[in-house]
């Protein structure tokens, strides 16, 4: 286990810093890489028939990614996976199978997350009132949103802080009091949870008639989508019928972008102009390629989306996702999943990456 604590403090001491040169992140990921490298068998497999040894890999940019589909069939673990103290899983929407990420434990994770929150959502506010409109992480033990809005409820809510949750869906009741509390005593509050439990909110009450002016400072985060929750809703309209119904300006409605396969997430910096830039800390770094040849498309151009996560010591750095999207200067736009030959791109991916994992031959 030596190994794994002593990668797992030189992250930490690097998520610590301000700030992070591109030499210096290069640094890091060829360490990480090394280490899963060695460590994580299924990984080394797949690098080893790709030809890229930790000797041939110069730049983070080189370090083969994983498609995100290998999480559901394959144990990515440089250490006994037995052994997690968590496990988080997707949600298996697609044919039935749920990914799995496997976590030793969760220093990395919780110093990402606190770290990140603080300045993308908190600013300059130390603690504020909030309603989770999630499910406890009693009730989803293996949920690393579930997770997250504990870290954020426990870090940066102030007592009064509570789950709207309930066995039947949202607390409508407790919700309307929330509500007309915050309007009554001129205390910020903050609305948190998955974006389609928010749009549940939005039609009830829309049903019931009401509406809210919440005071000044008051924001609200939403995560995840609403694709088969809830009726579709465009990105415009959502967050307009967010910022009528709470009378919180569209500037101060933060979209979170993360997935379990990840350690850190993505913030943007409200959603005044949809699509919204996301961006991450420098613990993260993002490429836009296209999945049919592995290169790196020009800033500018839509590809799918590579992620290299500093965060993730004990799976693997580096995830091809199915997302599309497109580099700009200060970030990236997300303009939603993979279809036709992008989607075709990243299924020979995954192919190539179990049959390497697995040791087959192409």
């Amino acid at each position: 286990m030596k190994p794994h604590q002593d990668i797992v403090q030189q992250v930490a001491q690097f998520i610590q810093k301000d700030r992070s040169e591109e030499t210096d992140f290069n640094e890091m990921a060829l360490r990480l890489y090394s280490y899963q490298y060695q460590s994580n068998l299924p990984y080394r497999t797949f690098c080893m028939q790709k030809g890229k040894t930790p000797r041939m890999v110069k730049t983070w940019r080189d370090i083969p990614p994983v498609p995100i589909n290998a999480f559901k069939e394959v144990t990515l673990s440089c250490t006994d996976s037995e052994k997690a103290a968590a496990i988080f899983m997707t949600s298996g929407t697609t044919q039935g199978i749920k990914g799995k990420h496997y976590h030793p434990d969760l220093q990395l994770f919780d110093q990402s997350m606190i770290a990140n929150f603080k300045e993308r959502f908190m600013k300059k506010t130390e603690k504020i009132r909030m309603g989770i409109l999630f499910p406890t992480e009693q009730t989803m033990p293996n949920s690393s949103l579930a997770h997250y809005l504990a870290l954020a409820v426990n870090e940066f809510g102030t007592d009064g802080s509570h789950y709207l949750m309930n066995d039947s869906g949202i607390d409508i009741e407790r919700l309307l009091e929330e509500l007309r509390r915050a309007e009554e005593t001129g205390e910020p509050y903050a609305l948190l949870g998955a974006s389609f439990s928010f749009v549940h909110m939005l039609e009830e009450l829309e049903r019931m008639g009401k509406t809210f002016a919440l005071p000044k400072g008051s924001r609200i985060l939403d995560t995840g989508g609403f694709k088969n929750q809830s009726k579709e809703l465009s990105l415009t309209d959502f967050y307009r019928l967010l910022s009528d119904a709470l009378g919180v300006k569209r500037s101060n409605c933060i979209n979170m972008y993360g997935m379990t396969e990840l350690s850190t997430q993505f913030y943007d910096d409200g959603n005044e102009q949809i699509p919204s830039v996301k961006s991450g800390p420098h613990w993260i770094r993002t490429r836009v390629i296209n999945p049919l040849t592995g290169n790196e498309v020009p800033k500018g151009e839509r590809g799918v989306l590579v992620h290299c996560d500093l965060g993730n010591a004990n799976s693997v750095t580096t995830i091809l996702t199915e997302d599309v999207g497109v580099e700009l200067d200060h970030g990236f736009l997300l303009l939603g999943r993979v279809q036709g030959t992008e989607a075709k791109g990243c299924s020979i991916a995954a192919e190539e990456f179990l049959n390497g994992a697995k040791g087959l031959s192409e």
